[in-house]
């Protein structure tokens, strides 16, 4: 069945969780889709687990809509949600429109998300008076890595929980449709989660949230410069490549592959 950003609220109400998970290709993608999973977030962390750099900052917008045109091509069922990458809104809320316009028109996006506070609450405003859905995201924010010192939990003091929840609150009333979660302690994403209507989407802020959301290759193993706490592997994918591949060069190199099955 279809999901829409609709059925975030719907699923809220009616106390049902919401589950998201990242992709950034056609064949994954596919697999997550037949999953069931509600809704996909090609994330700018693609620059990490895809790309091979150290951080989300250098990815592009055009690499982001490329990613993102393959995986909503392969999603039929699950809302496709495009990341609004380093320094697309931030500049002005002109390029903000624009760029997550971008992700509707050219890459069939259903939603974008972008990352922080208060201070994006009139960008927020202005790109859904665009008829662009928002999705927010406070707690750990990646793009401001600098700033924060690294990736480190956030709202551990008891002003940084009050400003955090006055941000989710004032990005629900400039219209986000969901806000993300990340890396905060549970009971204040329990307590912003009770004190919403919007649905919280938690990664590393615990059971309470609306819905959870992992990215593919931590959540199946294919990713292993490091693990945060808050991932739960289900499936160690690397490992079984490797075992596959090393059984092909064995095979290849005594020559019994490729067999008379595999000829013409």
């Amino acid at each position: 069945m279809k999901i829409t950003i609709q059925d975030f609220l719907k699923k809220k109400q009616q106390g049902q969780k919401i589950s998201m998970l990242t992709a950034y290709d056609y064949p994954f993608s596919q697999i997550v889709d037949e999953a069931g999973i509600d809704a996909i977030l090609v994330g700018d962390s693609l620059a990490m687990v895809v790309q091979g750099l150290e951080n989300t900052l250098p990815v592009t917008m055009d690499e982001m809509i490329y990613h993102t045109k393959m995986v909503s091509r392969a999603a039929k069922n699950a809302v496709v949600i495009g990341d609004m990458p380093y320094l697309s809104y931030q500049v002005s809320v002109e390029d903000a429109v624009r760029n997550a316009g971008r992700f509707i028109k050219e890459a069939g996006a259903h939603a974008v998300k972008l990352e922080g506070g208060r201070e994006f609450a009139d960008t927020i405003r202005l790109l859904t008076k665009s008829e662009i859905p928002i999705m927010a995201h406070i707690g750990l924010t990646p793009q401001a890595i600098h700033r924060m010192g690294g990736y480190k939990v956030q709202g551990r003091t008891e002003d940084a929980q009050m400003r955090l929840l006055e941000d989710a609150k004032i990005l629900e009333d400039a219209g986000a449709f969901s806000i993300v979660l990340e890396a905060i302690p549970s009971g204040l994403a329990e307590r912003i989660t009770n004190e919403l209507t919007i649905s919280t989407i938690g990664i590393g802020a615990g059971p309470n949230c609306d819905g959870q959301i992992l990215v593919i290759h931590d959540v199946i193993g294919l990713f292993e410069r490091f693990v945060p706490k808050f991932v739960k592997r289900y499936a160690n994918l690397k490992e079984d490549a490797l075992k596959a591949i090393r059984q092909y060069k064995e095979e290849v190199e005594k020559g019994t592959f490729p067999g008379k099955e595999h000829s013409f």
